[in-house]
């Protein structure tokens, strides 16, 4: 039987862009603050929702049309929480017409979930 070493993915071995050794080597104040930001936009359980429900999605988009009944809240409510994920580097949005469209960043998930390891 071969037995061969798991490489990790560049993911996998380093944190997100703010904290690229994750929690390997000590933090200054600057690269914490930039992390404990991150970790704040995702530390929210409406937020955590909508990004299952992103991730979920058959397109890998939505719409915030489409986001306030599986969530139970308002549109401005959704559309606030979406402004959060986006402006935390997790979230692309694009415009069309009067609704706007919001997809996971690729890769950004991974980041985070590296910080941890």
């Amino acid at each position: 039987m071969l037995v061969t070493e798991q490489v990790p993915t560049a993911a996998e071995s380093r944190g997100p862009v703010c904290c690229p050794t994750g929690l390997t080597a000590p933090l200054d104040r600057e690269t914490a603050e930039d992390l404990a930001r991150l970790l704040k936009a995702v530390a929210d359980p409406a937020r955590l929702q909508l990004l299952a429900l992103l991730k979920a999605s058959a397109a890998g988009e939505a719409c915030v049309c489409d986001l306030t009944g599986p969530l139970g809240l308002s549109q401005p409510t959704v559309s606030h929480h979406l402004k959060v994920l986006t402006e935390a580097g997790l979230l692309t949005r694009e415009k069309r017409g009067t609704w706007a469209w919001f997809s996971i960043v690729p890769g950004r998930l991974d980041e985070i979930a590296a910080v941890l390891r």
